[in-house]
């Protein structure tokens, strides 16, 4: 992991500042003479850096996406625990970490913090844009700010606007993070258990009834108590205190909540994606609930020069982070 250090005031969407900003990237492979062979990948809420880490069978050696052949960079979000600026992260002005006095942030600020790295890069040209979920929002908005920059986007399980339920989800998944009796202490490990049960609500929406009763239904039809369904969301809570961070967590889920690519831009979703030339490959799970196929249905319809891939599989949102052989097959194709 590196860091680049913007010793400058970072205006953010809201109007306020953050007095310098640190992000935390990685790069793989190298950007040859002419270029024109950078790869950025946008990841999604709880990731990292490390997109050969948590995107194994797509991005890495012998992947679709290859160092030997590609320069690859993803930078770490606005907001997150993983080395850029976040809660976290100590207040230049008061000598203290900011907690819970870090301000609102925006998708679009994620991305201008992404377009400064780009910068101190050297990079003029992106050849593909790319990201799920989360990522997929960075990745629109980007291009939008861009459109010179960006040649080739590639987007999966995501959408154009925060849609009425996942805001709903993410308010949940805040009310129970605002539950935990820790939750107003100024320490950093305030509000794990409500952490917890927030990525409980979370793994609700990434997968969905079929996987769950597939995986998870006990074969003992004698059981009172100790269900499989119930250890494994217990699991997946524990799992990700241990990595994740509650104040993150939570400013990350307001910043999902801003993702509207016509704002500001007169408020027609419709005509803000007509706007995107770039060759699109649009990818979309069959059992996805919490960015279904019907949200990316709509966007191929905008989109001029969209190609549209629906991924059958029983694994939810997760999918797009599951069928790593199913999407990288579609890629390499698309890519030619």
């Amino acid at each position: 992991m590196k860091q680049f250090e913007y010793n400058r005031p970072f205006k953010l969407e809201n109007g306020q500042e953050l007095p310098s900003l640190t992000i935390a990237y990685h790069t793989y492979g190298t950007l040859n003479a002419e270029k024109n062979n950078v790869i950025w990948v946008c990841h999604a809420l709880t990731a990292n850096s490390d997109a050969a880490d948590w995107w194994q069978g797509v991005v890495g050696s012998g992947c679709v996406i290859n160092p030997e052949t590609h320069f690859i960079v993803c930078a770490n979000i606005l907001g997150s625990c993983y080395g850029t600026t976040g809660p976290l992260s100590i207040n230049s002005l008061t000598g203290k970490p900011w907690l819970h006095e870090f301000p609102l942030i925006t998708i679009r600020d994620m991305v201008n913090a992404h377009i400064l790295l780009r910068k101190h890069l050297g990079i003029d040209s992106i050849h593909l844009l790319m990201g799920g979920s989360m990522g997929g929002y960075q990745a629109m908005e980007w291009t939008i700010l861009e459109k010179d920059v960006i040649k080739n986007l590639f987007l999966l399980a995501t959408s154009p606007a925060e849609s009425a339920w996942g805001i709903a989800i993410h308010a949940t998944q805040r009310l129970a993070i605002e539950a935990d009796c820790t939750w107003q202490q100024d320490t950093p490990e305030a509000g794990q258990k409500g952490l917890k049960a927030a990525r409980a609500v979370g793994m609700l929406t990434y997968r969905n009834y079929g996987i769950m009763v597939q995986k998870q239904t006990d074969s003992d039809t004698e059981k009172l108590n100790d269900y499989k369904a119930a250890s494994y969301i217990n699991y997946q809570g524990d799992k990700l205190v241990k990595r994740f961070n509650a104040y993150s967590y939570w400013m990350l889920t307001k910043a999902l909540d801003t993702h509207q690519i016509a704002r500001g831009r007169g408020g027609n979703v419709e005509a803000v994606l007509q706007s995107i030339q770039q060759r699109t490959l649009l990818i979309g799970i069959s059992s996805d609930i919490l960015c279904p196929l019907t949200e990316q249905r709509h966007m191929q319809e905008h989109l001029p020069n969209c190609t549209l891939v629906e991924i059958d599989s029983v694994y939810g949102h997760d999918g797009f982070m599951v069928e790593v052989e199913k999407i990288g097959k579609v890629l390499q194709g698309w890519l030619g």
